[in-house]
């Protein structure tokens, strides 16, 4: 399995943007599909977006549909997210996970991160 550390996160006013990167190790990681998750206090673990392992295909959750990019550098074995427009609502826990193959639901992914924080003021 591939090991996965978060960072970018951070305390932003509304409106504001962040940019979230997923730094991968010990697997060769174009063999993977990506995606980042969102965990806020007393809710369930939520796709975010993904991406296939070239980067040929992204999908994002409607909540962030328009307001968030994802991206990945394989020579560099990370994964971006990009988010705009931020919203309290968007405040969360954020993963990065990867699996052989793109998909929402977060059962399916066997590697994570340790998730960065990001909280968004109003």
């Amino acid at each position: 399995q591939v090991q996965l550390v978060e960072s970018g996160g951070g305390l932003v006013q509304a409106g504001e943007s962040l940019r979230l990167s997923c730094a991968a190790s010990g697997g060769s990681f174009s063999n993977y599909a990506t995606a980042w998750f969102r965990q806020a206090p007393g809710k369930e673990r939520e796709f975010v977006a993904g991406i296939s392992r070239y980067g040929g295909t992204t999908t994002y959750a409607t909540s962030m549909k328009g307001r968030s990019t994802i991206s990945r550098d394989n020579a560099k074995n990370t994964v971006y997210l990009r988010m705009n427009s931020l919203k309290a609502e968007d405040t969360a826990v954020y993963y990065c996970a990867a699996a052989s193959r793109l998909l929402t639901s977060p059962e399916r992914y066997d590697s994570w991160g340790q998730g960065t924080q990001v909280t968004v003021s109003s």
